[in-house]
């Protein structure tokens, strides 16, 4: 393998790359005309445009962009994650194309892109799962009698979805219809499948995943878990590893499940199983990401593993050099998503420049970016601008660097999360590790924020004002 080509952009592409550049491989960037002057453009060895700004005219052009590869003579397609990274057609493409697709193969991310699919594939591999429906609903009445039996509240979920997207809370029996309409066309319009299915809602979940690497020899292990809890809209903010909740026994429980879904659908590659995990600590499957995830990093640093390598290594048919009782927990990792986001605005994108930008740095702090001072963020795109990682010996540690780290990260022009990671690291349910996915419903609102920034910033100016004393102490002159 001579030469990749990152089917992406941002800070996953410049991730890609570096370990590509790491082990001698040559990179090539594809890019939008709005990225033109993206670091990711400047970082690789060969950049190609690809087309206009907009995703499905520029990102999302699978074609176009293996016949770029053929043109350059590409050894392989790394799609990082989002835009085609869990698209079967376009890993099928490549395959057809004598391409490597740096991923599973697509029967795997087919089988897995559906939640049906995916429960199906794994039910006869003692994968716990929450009660619920194992097919598409198609009678309403049947569908009531079943949610009836397994006892409200209920989750309607869209077969395809993510994100929040096509799912639907029902607190009671007279609700059920009304939500279920609405899930069918949030499900059609997001993803053009309006397929639905129910299952026992989980009131105060954990989310937990766990990260597992599979070859092409019949070897599976996992990396251990992330936990994923702290989320807006459905969307991970703040994840780390590992979790604070997980014993022993029930992290390898966890962990043997996982393997257990990845060899279920033959699965090759880096991905993600993800868990629920309840208040009484039982765990069920919830799917499975066909992908490299974005809060990857807080895996990596624990296990002193370089995943994309470890991608790379495997897409070119070696056989995985770890094992299992090979690898170890070390230390502590938090990952905060740096948005371009409005927390005080109920997290609504921020456009604009980035009139001032500047990372922070030191021991134990790893920014994984994609923007440089004076670029504008584009609308077209995720929101977010970079993932702020920090490290400690223990999970205090790595919390008070995050809160340091976040303080030393300089943005101006745009809104963003980092005042939200703060709100986090600063509350004792989260410090306690005593938190779920209701987090942010629960304890976070603008005005708790603004609030807590007037606190410091009277803080900081009784901390400005003694020291001016003390300064002045110590200058003045003796008679």
């Amino acid at each position: 393998m001579k030469k990749i080509l990152v089917a992406n952009r941002g800070e996953i592409a410049i991730r890609v790359m570096r370990t590509a550049k790491k082990m001698g491989i040559k990179t090539v960037a594809i890019y939008s005309t709005i990225d033109r002057q993206s670091p990711h453009v400047k970082y690789a060895d060969e950049a190609v445009l690809i087309g206009e700004a907009p995703s499905n005219q520029s990102y999302l052009l699978g074609d176009k962009i293996i016949n770029v590869a053929k043109d350059l003579n590409v050894d392989a397609i790394h799609p990082g994650y989002g835009f085609l990274s869990e698209n079967a057609d376009f890993a099928e493409a490549c395959e057809k194309n004598n391409i490597i697709f740096i991923g599973p193969k697509s029967h795997a991310i087919r089988v897995m892109g559906s939640k049906l699919a995916a429960k199906d594939t794994v039910k006869s591999y003692d994968i716990p799962m929450v009660p619920g429906t194992d097919e598409a609903i198609t009678d309403i009445p049947e569908a009531k009698k079943i949610a009836k039996e397994i006892g409200f509240p209920i989750l309607i979920k869209a077969s395809a979805g993510g994100g929040g997207k096509g799912m639907r809370i029902v607190e009671n029996e007279t609700e059920f219809e009304s939500q279920m309409d609405r899930a069918i066309s949030e499900a059609v319009n997001a993803f053009g499948d309006g397929s639905v299915f129910i299952e026992k809602y989980v009131a105060s979940p954990r989310h937990i995943e766990i990260q597992v690497l599979a070859d092409t020899h019949g070897n599976v292990i996992h990396l251990f878990e992330r936990e994923c809890s702290i989320q807006r809209r459905h969307q991970k903010v703040v994840e780390e590893a590992p979790s604070s909740v997980l014993t022993p026994k029930l992290r390898q429980q966890m962990g043997d499940a996982a393997v257990r879904v990845a060899k279920a659908c033959d699965y090759v590659g880096a991905g993600t199983v993800e868990f629920l995990l309840d208040e009484n600590l039982n765990f069920y499957f919830l799917e499975m990401n066909t992908r490299l995830q974005v809060e990857h990093p807080v895996s990596e640093i624990i296990t002193k593993t370089d995943l994309v390598e470890l991608q790379i290594k495997v897409a070119r048919g070696e056989v995985l050099a770890l094992k299992q009782e090979d690898i170890k927990i070390h230390g502590h990792a938090l990952e905060l998503r740096v948005y371009a986001e409005d927390p005080l605005n109920d997290f609504l994108p921020s456009v604009g420049t980035l009139e001032v930008y500047k990372l922070p740095k030191g021991d134990g702090i790893r920014v994984d970016n994609g923007f440089e001072e004076g670029m504008e963020i584009p609308i077209y795109y995720d929101p977010m601008i970079s993932k702020l990682i920090t490290y400690g010996n223990t999970r205090d540690e790595a919390i008070s660097l995050m809160k340091y780290a976040i303080n030393d990260y300089q943005i101006e022009g745009i809104q963003t999360t980092l005042p939200f990671g703060t709100f986090v690291c600063e509350h004792d349910a989260f410090r306690s590790g005593n938190f779920d996915t209701h987090f942010v419903k629960k304890y976070y609102s603008a005005n708790t924020l603004l609030e807590q920034q007037k606190t410091e910033a009277k803080l900081a100016a009784l901390i400005a004002v003694q020291h001016y004393l003390k300064t002045q102490k110590l200058l003045r002159i003796p008679d």
